[in-house]
């Protein structure tokens, strides 16, 4: 029978998980406006080791109130900064090394798990309803998407993150 970790169990199995996991991810969060779901994604960013997270257009600063409220102070352990266009969020990704991924149901995108997520990833996420601005696709170095298998045609934005985020931890692991 299974029993759930207690505190020493779960710092273990998760000290256990980091060192074996190697590979770089960040996000940028394209006009994603719900404090709501951006504090979903910083929780699971910081769960999953994200190195850093890239803010732009309307999405709310990670230590606003309503952020904090569904990250639960996750964003203390969470590297970020606020960019002012698509051009200078490119500089910067690939500055410190990552390539950029749209994480998009658009035209000639690829399912994600198709992509190499082992090499430094910056996944882009958009807007709750409108997705990705049209010039940030355009700076991207690929386009992927979540295969959906439904009839919802879509997923929440920080659903989709989850996901995203653990696809590439998942291809590193399956190494």
């Amino acid at each position: 029978m299974s029993r759930s970790l207690d505190s020493t169990g779960l710092k273990r199995l998760h000290r256990d998980w980091r060192r074996q996991t190697e590979g770089r991810v960040a996000i940028a969060l394209d006009n994603v406006s719900g404090p709501f779901n951006v504090g979903s994604i910083v929780r699971t960013a910081a769960a999953m080791r994200v190195e850093k997270i890239w803010l732009m257009g309307d999405a709310p600063e990670l230590d606003g109130d309503k952020v904090g409220k569904t990250a639960l102070g996750t964003q203390r352990y969470l590297e970020w900064t606020r960019v002012g266009s698509p051009e200078e969020l490119a500089a910067a990704v690939h500055a410190d090394g990552f390539q950029l991924i749209a994480i998009e149901l658009a035209e000639n995108a690829t399912p994600l798990h198709q992509l190499d997520l082992t090499v430094p990833s910056c996944l882009v996420l958009g807007h709750e309803d409108r997705g990705i601005r049209p010039a940030v696709m355009d700076v991207c170095d690929h386009t992927a998407f979540v295969p959906q298998l439904g009839k919802v045609g879509s997923l929440n934005v920080a659903t989709a993150a989850s996901i995203a985020i653990y696809e590439a931890r998942r291809q590193v692991w399956d190494q």
